[in-house]
């Protein structure tokens, strides 16, 4: 079987898995037809993070794989923000809010690291 290297990478793996998470929470989001836009702004924030990570790791150099590790905290933060708003909104519950804040929180955690990691290795 074929394997990419960035699939060797944990916070990519987890990453994937904090996707899948957001994905069925947002399935199971009673309101109307009307805010589907932010549904999917949602799941792109979401799976946004394992895209980045993929590209950063496909990018030509380490600079260019930071600046990509970046990118996928920024969209980690957003998916938290959206995930506030619709706790806010009461489309998800507490406990919802603050497992998936958990999970968020570990992916972050890995990113700094990866990001630490990559610029020693570069001084």
């Amino acid at each position: 079987m074929i394997k990419f290297g960035f699939e060797d990478l944990e916070v990519w793996q987890k990453a994937v898995a904090f996707a899948k998470n957001v994905i069925d929470l947002t399935d199971r989001i009673n309101t109307t037809n009307r805010h589907y836009r932010l549904i999917e702004q949602l799941e792109a924030a979401s799976t946004s993070i394992a895209l980045n990570i993929a590209e950063g790791k496909g990018r030509h150099s380490k600079k260019e794989f930071i600046q990509f590790l970046y990118i996928a905290r920024g969209s980690l933060y957003e998916t938290i923000a959206l995930l506030i708003i619709f706790h806010n909104a009461n489309w998800i519950n507490d406990k919802q809010l603050n497992e998936i804040k958990q999970f968020a929180d570990e992916i972050g955690k890995m990113l700094s690291g990866l990001i630490t990691s990559i610029k020693k290795s570069m001084a």
